[in-house]
């Protein structure tokens, strides 16, 4: 190991709180058996990539740099430690990365790695059953989730989605834009795409669900506010990690039994969601790169404990690392009924990262942090742009970044 004892680590703080405990623990158990200290920091997601670009312009900061969702790998592969023989050398022991896997540490120009595969998060819907049953509707696809919802906020139980600026939004109004069979960008990457009459109709949709299921507090939500939200009682429906519904079980077990969890609705053309790929880039600039190596290898193989002290949140990347039936998604003992979470273990069929159908890279990341995609429904929603504008604008901002990679390229 390098002659540099020390360690250092950054990721967001994590939404169940009980799998930073773990973490923290894992890490000074291994600095201990390896004689290196330690350091993990945990920052809010939201600060994730003014930290990153920070530290890259500094050309100084951690060993080890966590991403969440889009963005890192690609904007700053310049910047990261090749780490192609590490993510092999765990495919053999645990099988091949999955399809959300790739999409944000793979190079497809020439077959690298630029980030370690963590894990995914999927977002399922959770809506409270007794109210849905009571209107006689389930919101398994979006005409209903509109339809009903309009009647539940009638009853005082509005659907409740961001149209803010942070994640949830950025990866739900993304899988609804897919769903209508609108995109960003073309399979290849090359074109945006955005501007099309299924983008049109997603932005109309997504109008007529604030304006009848919403409320206007949506527009300035961040990523715990639907959380709260379920738990609060008042929400019939939200999009979000079931780090929502784990929130709600230590809140309220009754109101936790009546929240189901369900695979997103289903659209005009396909059923898909947005999902969030977690991965670890290891700076050139690290003081302790091949400490940090040595500690991915050891947490690959503890992976399981991480998808456990995670309840079930962190969905695992590489195909065989939690065989099914999983633990926890299968059979929860903390839920009733036990197998709520079932839908879950199959949720890579339906989760895409940011550059769907195409492959991430740096345009697609910068439009996603960006929020352009969100501020293109919000726009129109609140009623700054019509549709047709909302989308002719989006295209517009988003071909600009397109243009400035593609020269950059």
């Amino acid at each position: 190991m390098a002659d540099t004892k020390t360690l250092s680590i950054v990721q967001w703080s994590h939404f169940v709180p009980e799998y930073d405990k773990w973490f923290d623990q894992f890490a000074k158990d291994w600095g201990t058996k390896n004689n290196v200290e330690v350091a993990v920091d945990h920052i809010p997601v939201a600060n994730v990539a003014a930290r990153a670009a920070a530290e890259a312009s500094a050309q100084s900061g951690h060993d080890l740099f966590g991403w969440n969702g889009a963005g890192g790998a690609h904007l700053y592969r310049r910047f990261l430690v090749d780490v192609t023989s590490l993510v092999e050398a765990t495919e053999k022991k645990y099988g091949k990365v999955s399809t959300i896997g790739r999409q944000i540490g793979y190079n497809q120009d020439d077959k690298t790695w630029s980030a370690f595969p963590d894990f995914y998060i999927s977002f399922p819907a959770m809506y409270r059953k007794s109210m849905w049953d009571e209107i006689g509707m389930k919101p398994d696809t979006w005409d209903n989730v509109r339809v009903g919802g309009a009647k539940l906020k009638a009853k005082g139980h509005p659907v409740g989605i961001s149209l803010g600026h942070s994640n949830d939004p950025n990866t739900t109004w993304r899988g609804l834009l897919w769903s209508f069979g609108g995109a960003l960008q073309d399979a290849e990457g090359k074109n945006v795409v955005l501007n099309s009459k299924e983008t049109v109709e997603a932005v109309k949709y997504v109008t007529a669900l604030y304006k009848e299921a919403m409320t206007s507090e949506v527009l300035s939500w961040d990523d715990s506010s639907n959380n709260r939200y379920l738990v609060s009682g008042i929400g019939s429906l939200i999009v979000n990690p079931i780090s929502a519904y784990r929130t709600f079980q230590k809140a309220n077990t009754k109101g936790a039994d009546d929240t189901f969890v369900i695979a997103p609705p289903k659209g005009p053309v396909r059923q898909i969601m947005g999902g969030a790929s977690e991965f670890y880039g290891i700076w050139k600039f690290a003081k302790n790169k091949e400490g940090a190596i040595e500690f991915l290898k050891y947490y690959a193989d503890h992976w399981p404990e991480a998808f456990k002290a995670s309840e079930g949140y962190n969905n695992p990347c590489f195909a065989n690392l939690v065989p099914k039936p999983m633990p926890i998604l299968s059979n929860d003992p903390t839920s009733t009924p036990s197998d709520k979470l079932t839908v879950l273990q199959d949720s890579e069929q339906w989760s895409a990262s940011p550059g769907y159908p195409g492959p991430s890279w740096p345009a697609v990341d910068e439009v996603y942090n960006d929020f352009v995609i969100c501020d293109m429904m919000a726009k129109a929603a609140s009623g700054q742009m019509s549709a047709e504008d909302s989308v002719k604008w989006a295209h517009q901002q988003s071909d600009a970044i397109f243009k400035k990679w593609h020269e950059k390229a």
